[in-house]
């Protein structure tokens, strides 16, 4: 089954390939990525970045390639690659935080996803706390929006997944389209 997303036309930020499956924890048919000789991701090295302060999300890779693969229903998938931006930002920055949220609300949708509705409001509520330190645009998202179409979605639930689009207007460039 496909989700079926808010913002059907947005650009890709990255021109990674996506893994071949998306993870779906419990699903015996489809190996944990990680842990299963099968997995997509088995054996692979975790990726290493030397440093992560707010101005680097333009050009940090695994930061544009999380929000893809958000934004594709790769939820575990994008939590893994966010996870490497999270530590190197450092856990108590505001950078760290909003990455966190961000983590907690791709788990959120991947809960809404299996159908674990307590999950997905958990996860969403502390995504949307951690999101709300920010005001305005913070790593290239307009935070309120993001905020709404999160709890739309899980208020509503009618089937339907939110996007991240990142605002590439004050001094960057969208790398691809």
């Amino acid at each position: 089954m496909e989700p079926f997303f808010t913002k059907p036309d947005l650009s890709r930020y990255t021109q990674d390939p996506f893994p071949p499956y998306r993870y779906l924890p419990f699903q015996p048919d489809i190996p944990h990525p990680r842990n299963d000789p099968a997995g997509h991701s088995y054996g692979q090295d975790d990726d290493y970045l030397p440093h992560f302060v707010p101005d680097d999300w333009r050009t940090c890779a695994p930061y544009l390639f999380g929000v893809d693969l958000f934004n594709h229903g790769y939820w575990w998938e994008a939590h893994e690659a966010w996870e490497s931006v999270w530590l190197v930002a450092g856990r108590e920055t505001l950078a760290g935080q909003i990455i966190q949220g961000l983590i907690q609300l791709a788990g959120a949708q991947l809960k809404r996803f299996t159908a674990v509705p307590r999950g997905a409001q958990m996860l969403t509520e502390t995504g949307i706390a951690k999101l709300s330190l920010a005001d305005g645009i913070y790593l290239g998202i307009e935070v309120a929006p993001l905020i709404d179409d999160m709890q739309r979605c899980l208020r509503e639930d009618r089937g339907e997944f939110p996007r991240i689009e990142l605002d590439f207007s004050n001094g960057g460039e969208i790398p691809h389209e």
